[in-house]
């Protein structure tokens, strides 16, 4: 789960361009859904006293043992929806802006993609890490000073 939202985080500044977010809000909630519906009757069937590894199980835990393997089937295609629609994006997403989730990191006050040498001169930092509201009084100051 960390790997896919760091990639989806990272990904309109990786290619320069945005996925769908309803597909990615039902990935996630796919990925959720077939992550527990997998591993919860793995933890009851433990719990049980069923052991591990069988090739056949005692017909006491067949019930247990099906559920696991559809969740199994679930988190699959959670899995795989963001391949497919990450790989959509890379020719038909939309064009992502330099900060689209407006964020106020450094990396995010470059333009997406990259330029090999990142910052064209040496930034200087004249807020706090989260400070949300002092990046946005700057904001309004550049284009005050600029318009």
């Amino acid at each position: 789960m960390a790997f896919l939202a760091g990639i989806h985080f990272w990904w309109p500044k990786m290619t320069g361009r945005m996925y769908p977010e309803s597909l990615s809000k039902l990935a996630a909630v796919t990925t959720f859904i077939g992550f527990n519906l997998t591993f919860l009757p793995q933890f009851i069937l433990g719990y049980l006293g069923m052991p591990r590894r069988y090739h056949a199980y005692p017909q006491e835990y067949q019930v247990l043992n099906v559920l696991s393997t559809a969740g199994a089937t679930v988190l699959g295609v959670g899995y795989m929806l963001p391949l497919l629609y990450l790989g959509w994006s890379l020719k038909y997403g939309a064009i992502a802006g330099d900060n689209p989730w407006q964020a106020t990191g450094l990396e995010w006050q470059i333009q997406s993609p990259p330029l090999t040498e990142n910052f064209v001169t040496i930034p200087i930092v004249d807020y706090e890490a989260y400070d949300y509201e002092g990046l946005e009084k700057k904001q309004r100051e550049e284009v005050t000073t600029v318009g």
